[in-house]
């Protein structure tokens, strides 16, 4: 049997277990509250720029490259858009109708002369690989400027040489480069393509969209599209997408 002494000894010392149970509990739970709290205040929050917050930096206020456009009316859109296409800087170009009176006109109607509408394409271009200018540059070195409503065989309003302005900008530009071009002697005769402010543009028939890239070898193609795509390519070497 237990003596009564070894039995207070033990009353005694089971508190005191308790006791210091509760102060090791105590102490690990402030212990890992203080390392909490250290990592919250060391690690970097969206306000002060660091790479903790990149998912979020990418994502707001991210610049976006910046996108103009030019629009070109210079005889068949075929032609037109297969030149452009091909150029450095250019993103995309769309073949389409414009200057007309006419919502929403069919191929059909503008080949009837009766819409106002010319063959046009709106060229989307990155102006830190490429210039207005240099855009007017290549336009009339690849198409007759001198024609009034026409371009080879093709006749009619629809095909007349026009810049469709955006801008103040663009309009004092054209004008510029069409006075050097007549008192260079470049030309022949005097050059006469329209300023038109620009209007709705609006884009033609999907079987019109990159038609010479699609049809190759189709007649008109043959003969008409590919002189003017190999025009650009003697003159404008340098500015062919690789």
């Amino acid at each position: 049997m237990m003596s009564n002494t070894r039995v207070a000894v033990r009353v005694v010392e089971q508190p005191q277990r308790q006791t210091q149970k509760k102060l090791w509990i105590c102490f690990w739970v402030l212990a890992a509250l203080a390392s909490f709290c250290l990592n919250v205040s060391a690690a970097p929050h969206p306000e002060d720029g660091s790479a903790a917050s990149a998912d979020k930096v990418d994502t707001k206020d991210k610049p976006q490259k910046e996108e103009l456009v030019a629009t070109f009316a210079g005889g068949c859109f075929w032609c037109t858009e297969a030149v452009f296409e091909r150029m450095i800087g250019v993103n995309d170009v769309i073949s389409g109708y414009i200057g007309g009176t006419v919502p929403n006109p069919t191929y059909e109607q503008v080949c009837g002369k009766k819409t106002g509408h010319a063959e046009a394409v709106e060229i989307y271009y990155d102006p830190s690989q490429v210039t207005f200018e240099e855009l007017l540059e290549v336009f009339f070195k690849t198409h007759d400027p001198t024609t009034l409503n026409r371009q080879g065989p093709d006749e009619g309003p629809q095909y007349r040489s026009s810049v469709f302005f955006h801008n103040e900008q663009q309009k004092e530009a054209t004008e510029a480069y069409i006075k050097k071009l007549n008192e260079s002697g470049e030309f022949d005769r005097e050059i006469v393509t329209l300023l038109e402010k620009a209007t709705t543009f609006y884009p033609a028939e999907e079987v019109h969209q990159d038609f010479y890239r699609k049809n190759p070898n189709y007649g008109y193609c043959q003969a008409i599209v590919r002189d003017k795509v190999r025009k650009f390519n003697r003159n404008f070497g340098d500015k062919i997408k690789k």
